[in-house]
């Protein structure tokens, strides 16, 4: 396991933690540490600073692609090194709803056939958690240190909505945050058209969707669009930019951990 190096300040908290300091295992996930390593270190911050001691095992990526396209076994083969990195830590954390949701929801149905297998991705799966969502449900944060000036909107992820019931949590924490406004998007429960391989399978309908995310994200007025899950972010950024769109977007986790030094993802300036 290599250890992250940095330890940053507590957060201030309106009640106690509710519990002791723990162990964390940081499931980075296989498109932030390709597209977006900053948002691995502003999770790794935001945890530090509620009390986590944070490890990033060897890891590669959770199996979704595979399990979404039907190969099973490429899909298990996966998750056993998932299990296997991530089974000595009090919890797993992810900074993506659906990497979270497949360890969560999907894995223990891999191993239908293999009881020692099942029984211990059954435990990988009652330990992990999504990032804001441990933060808020199971750490007890209330607020955060950190400031931006400006009007935002949240996109709510598919899988973190639907798989994990993520959607006040980070309203909750985005709105103690100096300076920042939010303000609601039309329809931001509807998908952005990513969804895996789907965009890649039905890239018509895709970009239908995309653009009507787009399109509902800018009628609020904001300059920022955040999100917890970086495939989602991805698209809604990649769409922008090809579009000269001045919208700029970011994860979730930057704005909280208040590290926006990096441009935001696709480049847009949001400053």
């Amino acid at each position: 396991a290599r250890r992250v190096g940095f330890r940053a300040p507590p957060f201030p908290t309106r009640k106690p933690m509710t519990e002791a300091p723990c162990r964390v295992g940081l499931l980075a996930t296989c498109l932030v540490d390709l597209f977006r390593p900053g948002v691995g270190f502003a999770a790794a911050e935001l945890l530090e600073r509620a009390g986590c001691r944070v490890d990033v095992p060897l890891q590669t990526c959770c199996g979704q692609p595979g399990y979404n396209s039907g190969d099973f076994d490429t899909a298990r083969a996966v998750a056993r090194q998932v299990v296997e990195a991530f089974e000595g830590y009090e919890y797993a954390v992810a900074p993506s709803g659906s990497c979270a949701g497949m360890v969560r929801r999907h894995y223990p149905n891999l191993f239908e056939d293999e009881p020692e297998w099942r029984r211990r991705a059954e435990a990988l799966a009652e330990k992990t958690w999504e990032l804001v969502s441990f933060l808020v449900d199971v750490r007890g944060v209330e607020s955060v240190d950190a400031h931006w000036d400006g009007v935002v909107t949240y996109h709510d992820s598919c899988s973190g909505l639907r798989e994990l019931g993520i959607e006040a949590q980070p309203r909750r924490l985005l709105r103690t945050v100096r300076g920042l406004s939010l303000a609601e998007m039309a329809d931001t429960r509807e998908c952005c058209g990513f969804g895996g391989t789907f965009c890649v399978k039905y890239p018509d309908i895709s970009l239908r969707m995309v653009d009507n995310k787009t399109a509902a994200a800018a009628a609020t007025g904001a300059r920022l669009l955040l999100g917890g899950d970086m495939g989602c972010l991805l698209n809604i950024a990649g769409r922008l930019a090809r579009r000269d769109d001045p919208l700029a977007v970011r994860h979730v986790a930057e704005v909280l951990a208040g590290r926006c030094d990096e441009a935001p993802i696709a480049g847009a300036d949001d400053r």
